[in-house]
């Protein structure tokens, strides 16, 4: 969008503008507004900041001197302080060593440090050693060892902790297994914390590492590493915290509840790069008060009324209700006490969750999640159904805030008795292919449709079923009688078929049209509405003549000719379906000659029998479309795909009779109907009968109208199920041939060329 105009830049949704002055940036920020304006976007004022000397953005600081690194990311390095005796050298050399990759002069910066670490020599700090010691630091905390935030690499976070401090850094992982720290952070312990045992110092030293760095790993997976091994019985275990966990502990694991990520061990001697920041930390005060402590039952309040906001309750609501209910009573009680005696099957949905629930303001929690009384727990599911999702969404959404035994299953209970979701349901799995029997000779079934408009023009398409033999038939217009006026034409040069098969187009469907089928004895078959793949050799070969139109004549009207190249070279290509045998051969009993004739001099003729390549087209139709079969009872309950302007939606009906194989008889609230077993599908009895609009129903009772619909409806339907009847008491007469072998036919030479 924002292409070609000068001093911008942008990442994903942000835009930046610069210039060199203070009119050359007016300028552009007034090209960038005229841009935006001109592409309908508007952006909202309170996110905008105004002629800034510098800003920082994305881990930097940009100003009129170009990009420097953020203070703030290498604030723990610069305040480190100098090491006092052998102990804190070691462990900060140690972080030098694990980041030496990126730093190519880090063995002649570190010279001076190291050889206060050979045996026999005595310590002593001295202006060079300290000069080392800056120039390590500088080298560390430079811009080019600073990894940039890269959302598509891995996160890996990792603390460590000693008596007097708490150090971590975040990094990425790289393919070739090294890392590049993002940000390091630091501090010293209060008064308070260090009385902590060391197992609680180190699992303090996580919780502060995830939550300074919250903003890089919330919704992100990430690795967080420690080198106290029984930290990952605590915040490892994938079933939940321990209930032999200290409380302090398991208030933590709570918190860390909200993060995805896996956890590690590290042996303490490859765990550099974070414990010269906890023995070196910045030194500042803090309160005696246990901070993060005291922050974690801030933070599950806050949880638990964020969760309870998003619903049509009150936290006062869920709180009362809980206490009413006899069964959060009793579960409220055994996790106060950690005694769980007598477990029954309604307590142990609740015991098996036992170590992830707390209770916050007289409301029991999950996790993250509320656990819901039984009383609202129908207010809270139709809240979570109010989009109407599907099943699986909703139960999604569910557990993203609430919980109850058989969540589940109260979600697809209501997804399944929805009528407006089942109305406007997904296609069910198709039925297994039906195909059409195979005609026992030439023309005797024929499939029509029109293509078009094409350019402005249409075309009536005949393709015939036994031999895939097609006409195109160029129509100034569509209406019945044309259409009548053609196909006679058609006969007349072909015989009359047996039996036609189309859509329901009102062409189709005419009086005209019947009067042609009855005074040649026609059957005329009409697919179920709405379902072209019932008529797919014409849909079929009216794809393929719009594509061939636009391959020979690009966007220019076809002419004669045109359609001329495509019949024939349609006619000439051997065909799968007739075992590479070509639609002329086996509609002519003969090759067509074509130009490319000319270049054999033989001439061959294959006219074996296709039915194996059909047999392989129905199966390979079924495993791409993983098809199953699918019957439907007379009487029974289901629903019925209708077209709705502008979409199709699905309507109750009832079952009243099989046409054929994979047709059906519905009735749609009186109103009968041929459907394809693919636009059925099982309706739940459950669920209230919906016919649509009753006050139509009740006007077209009142005017009387409704029993003379009924009766044409009626006799349509029995006039096709005739029709069809006396197509399928046909006999199929195999075709016999000769057995004898036939001789090349000699031929004399051509001299009239």
């Amino acid at each position: 969008m924002v292409t070609g105009l000068q001093g911008v830049a942008t990442y994903l949704d942000d835009i930046l503008v610069s210039g060199r002055n203070e009119q050359e940036h007016r300028d552009n920020l007034l090209a960038v507004f005229r841009r935006i304006a001109d592409y309908g976007f508007k952006i909202r004022l309170d996110k905008c900041t105004f002629s800034r000397p510098e800003i920082q953005y994305l881990g930097f600081i940009l100003d009129k001197n170009g990009r420097r690194p953020n203070p703030e990311k290498i604030k723990a390095i610069k305040n480190m302080d100098e090491p006092k005796n052998i102990v804190q050298l070691r462990s900060f050399l140690g972080m030098i060593t694990y980041y030496s990759v990126f730093v190519p002069t880090m063995k002649t910066l570190r010279g001076p440090l190291d050889a206060l670490l050979r045996k026999d020599v005595k310590w002593r700090w001295t202006s060079k050693e300290h000069e080392a010691f800056e120039n390590l630091k500088t080298a560390l905390s430079s811009d080019t060892n600073l990894a940039h935030y890269d959302p598509q690499q891995k996160i890996v976070v990792a603390a460590d902790a000693c008596d007097y401090g708490i150090g971590c850094v975040i990094s990425h992982r790289y393919e070739d297994g090294s890392e590049k720290p993002i940000a390091h952070a630091s501090r010293s312990l209060s008064d308070a914390e260090k009385k902590y045992s060391q197992i609680e110092k180190e699992a303090l030293g996580l919780v502060f590492a995830v939550k300074k760095f919250h903003k890089y790993l919330f919704g992100r997976k990430f690795l967080l590493l420690t080198d106290h091994k029984p930290l990952l019985a605590i915040f490892g275990d994938k079933k939940g915290v321990p209930v032999y966990s200290a409380n302090r502990l398991m208030r933590w694991a709570t918190i860390l509840l909200g993060y995805d990520f896996d956890i590690e061990y590290v042996k303490t001697t490859q765990f550099g790069q974070v414990d010269g920041l906890s023995r070196l930390m910045q030194k500042h005060n803090v309160s005696d008060e246990d901070v993060v402590v005291a922050a974690v039952e801030n933070d599950v309040s806050r949880l638990l009324k964020d969760c309870i906001r998003r619903l049509p309750l009150t936290h006062e609501h869920i709180r009362d209700s809980t206490a009413k209910d006899s069964l959060l009573k009793n579960v409220k009680a055994c996790v106060k006490s950690g005694k769980w005696s007598k477990v029954n099957s309604k307590l142990s949905p609740f015991f098996n969750r036992r170590e992830t629930l707390s209770i916050v303001d007289g409301c029991l929690m999950m996790a993250e999640r509320v656990v819901v009384p039984e009383e609202p727990q129908s207010r809270v599911l139709k809240e979570l159904h109010a989009g109407h999702p599907g099943i699986v969404r909703m139960k999604k959404l569910a557990r993203s805030y609430v919980y109850w035994p058989n969540l589940d299953k109260d979600c697809e209970e209501l997804v399944r008795n929805c009528s407006r979701c089942q109305e406007y349901a997904k296609n069910p799995i198709k039925a297994p292919l039906e195909a059409w029997s195979t005609p026992a000779y030439v023309w005797q079934r024929i499939h029509i449709d029109f293509a078009g408009p094409v350019f402005g023009l249409f075309y009536l398409v005949v393709v015939d079923s036994y031999s895939k033999w097609p006409e195109i038939i160029e129509m100034t217009s569509i209406y019945a009688s044309q259409t009548v006026k053609e196909l006679k034409k058609m006969f007349a040069r072909y015989g009359i078929p047996q039996t036609i098969v189309s859509d329901n187009g009102t062409q189709f469907t005419s009086e005209q049209f019947r009067m042609m089928c009855e005074e040649g004895g026609i059957t005329h078959v009409k697919i179920a509405p709405y379902h072209p793949q019932s008529n797919g050799q014409a849909e079929r070969f009216v794809d393929t003549l719009k594509r061939g139109i636009k391959k020979l004549k690009g966007e220019e009207k076809p002419s004669e000719e045109t359609l001329n190249v495509i019949l024939q070279a349609y006619r000439t290509t051997p065909n799968d379906c007739l075992n590479n045998s070509t639609p002329a051969e086996v509609f002519l009993g003969r090759k067509l000659r074509t130009r490319l004739s000319l270049l054999c001099p033989i001439e061959m003729s294959l006219t074996p029998p296709f039915e194996e390549s059909r047999k392989k087209m129905i199966e390979q139709f079924n495993r791409r479309n993983n098809a199953v079969p699918k019957e439907f009872k007379i009487g029974q309950a289901v629903y019925a795909q209708v077209w709705k302007a502008p979409q199709f939606i699905w309507k109750e009906g009832i079952i009243n009779r099989r046409i054929g194989k994979v047709n059906y008889e519905v009735d749609l609230n009186g109103r009968i109907t041929r459907k394809h077993a693919n636009q059925l599908r099982r309706r739940d009895t459950k669920s209230p009968p919906s016919y649509g609009d009753k006050s139509l129903l009740t006007l077209l009772e009142t005017l009387e109208l409704d029993d003379e619909w009924k009766r044409r409806e009626e006799t349509t339907q029995t006039t096709d199920a005739a029709a069809l009847g006396r197509r399928e008491q046909e006999v199929e007469v195999p075709l016999r041939r000769s057995k004898r072998i036939r001789r090349p036919v000699q031929r004399y030479p051509d001299t009239s060329r």
